[in-house]
């Protein structure tokens, strides 16, 4: 099978990840037969530098020709002082729109060999596992392309107020609750959604329409919890969440929180699904490690490849339908912490750790794909 892939390596550390997770993708094609094209293009900052707009014309249409989306990541300081509209940013949010990929899954797990990457004591982290374990394993489904990063926006005449619009549709806030328990039914049959209904009308929406999709799942769990409460759970009991569905504004920090109990953002991946079927009949997916651009650590061979090459192995599973390829390169990067390579933001906190090899991010993919060699 032959798909296309658009890459977006963008700006920063974004190249640096996505050349390790392409090519753990050419190992997985070149041991199962299947070819990986890839259509390189620009958005973010390198495509303000070059054509004046964070997200060109021709990018966006370029990207729906393709099966599925790898993207690195972008912005910078350099752009920081640009109007709203030609921040880097908005190429991520006209992706999100033009693809018409509504769900974003962001999954935080602690894996055992990131355990002294964990603020968290051991009796928080077992008190809330029902296994008695020292982990958490929790997916969060933000809703992608609504809410206050897509309302009408603006300033006063005078410049010395700003409005930002939280607005959403029943549809919006039902398919993104019903891709929730999607997820759940395939898990441990949990679904917290987080709101703050006591507060916002919006929210109190999302109830109303929880209320109706849950008819549609008995089978599972479902909970409130405003985002207040949330973010204190999610340090003091992250063992108890399974599923977590929320808005746009607080998944995007809700994860990031997530990010740093799982030892680093560097770790986490994410699938922003639920547009059109790509022309392979699979979904067509956007891939993209939830880290930022890390100008500050850009072309010094230390950022952490592993958020994008787990990327890379969501769009295995979702984009390709690849599902025993993409388990061997999850298990291939836990094979990789199994032998104590480390990238620094993943290496044990405050603490000598004899065990553990601080790689570059080059080291670190060539690590990956050679453990996954062996089991292909």
């Amino acid at each position: 099978m032959t798909y296309s892939i658009a890459l977006i390596p963008g700006d920063g550390i974004g190249p640096e990840v996505i050349t390790p997770a392409t090519e753990v993708l050419d190992t997985i094609g070149d041991a199962s037969g299947h070819v990986f094209n890839y259509v390189e293009l620009e958005a973010g900052g390198c495509a303000i530098d070059r054509t004046g707009e964070p997200l060109p014309k021709e990018t966006l249409e370029a990207v729906k020709q393709c099966d599925a989306l790898l993207l690195g990541a972008v912005g910078g300081p350099q752009w920081e002082t640009l109007p709203g509209h030609l921040r880097p940013e908005r190429a991520l949010l006209g992706l999100r729109s033009g693809l018409g990929v509504f769900a974003n899954l962001r999954p935080a797990k602690l894996l055992p060999q990131l355990r002294s990457a964990c603020p968290l004591k051991d009796d928080v982290l077992v008190s809330s596992n029902s296994e008695g374990k020292a982990e958490f394993d929790l997916l969060i489904v933000r809703e992608l392309t609504g809410g206050l990063y897509f309302g009408e926006r603006g300033r006063s005449a005078d410049h010395r107020a700003a409005f930002d619009t939280e607005t959403y549709t029943w549809d919006e806030i039902e398919r993104t609750l019903r891709m929730g328990c999607e997820a759940a039914m395939g898990r441990r049959k949990k679904l917290c959604i987080v709101d703050k209904a006591n507060v916002l009308e919006s929210s109190r929406l999302w109830r109303e329409v929880a209320a109706v999709v849950s008819k549609a799942y008995p089978d599972i769990e479902t909970s409130f919890l405003y985002v207040d409460n949330a973010a204190m759970q999610l340090v003091r009991a992250p063992g108890q969440f399974d599923v977590i569905a929320t808005s746009n504004l607080f998944g995007d920090i809700l994860s990031d929180e997530a990010s740093a109990l799982a030892g680093s953002i560097g770790m986490l991946p994410s699938a922003s699904l639920g547009g059109p079927l790509a022309k392979n009949g699979r979904p067509m997916g956007m891939y993209e490690p939830i880290h930022g651009s890390a100008p500050d650590i850009a072309g010094k061979n230390i950022a952490n490849p592993l958020g994008a090459i787990l990327s890379a192995a969501l769009m295995l599973r979702y984009s390709c339908g690849l599902e025993k390829e993409a388990r061997a390169v999850e298990d291939a990067v836990s094979a990789a912490l199994d032998a104590g390579l480390r990238t620094r933001d993943i290496a044990a906190k405050g603490r000598t750790a004899a065990n553990e090899t601080i790689v570059g991010a080059r080291e670190m993919g060539e690590a990956v794909i050679a453990l996954l060699e062996k089991t292909l």
